[in-house]
């Protein structure tokens, strides 16, 4: 049974900073400074959570996590989107669709105008789905990060 949760239970952040360290590793090569940045991030938005702006979702298949979602709000009206993953385990059977959906529709309800995120051109079944909700490419550069060379890309939905 699948479901998404979007209450931050015990272990929930570690796990998360978990499952990106480990999977974004073995399929993209990441070296543990990408694991640092996510714990970093990922702890700071734990820190400041406030669930009347910010969204943290996780899907989970039998009470395990497979995947994740943040909205951080930045202002009334600007949000970032962060941790999107969906396990490869997990992967085709919507559950990637279903977690950005519930993150664009938290956004809508807040009033956010715009959403945002950065990511690395590498992840293409990511940028298909971002694309495929109507996020376009505002801004790319290419420079060394998380162990190598890398071309990181900013999209942009207007609400």
């Amino acid at each position: 049974m699948d479901r998404i949760r979007t209450t931050i239970e015990a272990g929930d952040i570690g796990y998360v900073i978990h499952l990106h360290g480990t999977l974004y590793a073995r399929e993209f090569g990441l070296d543990h400074t990408f694991e640092a940045d996510v714990a970093r991030g990922l702890g700071e938005f734990a820190k400041g959570y406030d669930s009347s702006k910010d969204l943290f979702a996780v899907a989970e298949i039998d009470g395990r996590i497979v995947g994740s979602i943040v909205i951080a709000a930045e202002s009334n009206e600007l949000a970032k989107l962060r941790y999107f993953l969906v396990h490869p385990d997990a992967r085709g059977h919507g559950l990637g669709r279903r977690l950005m959906q519930q993150a664009l529709d938290f956004c809508g309800e807040r009033g956010f105008r715009t959403v945002w995120l950065w990511t690395i051109s590498e992840l293409k079944t990511a940028a298909h789905l971002y694309r495929e909700y109507g996020f376009k490419v505002t801004e790319e550069k290419t420079h060394e990060i998380w162990g190598t060379i890398r071309t990181e890309q900013r999209y942009d939905l207007t609400l």
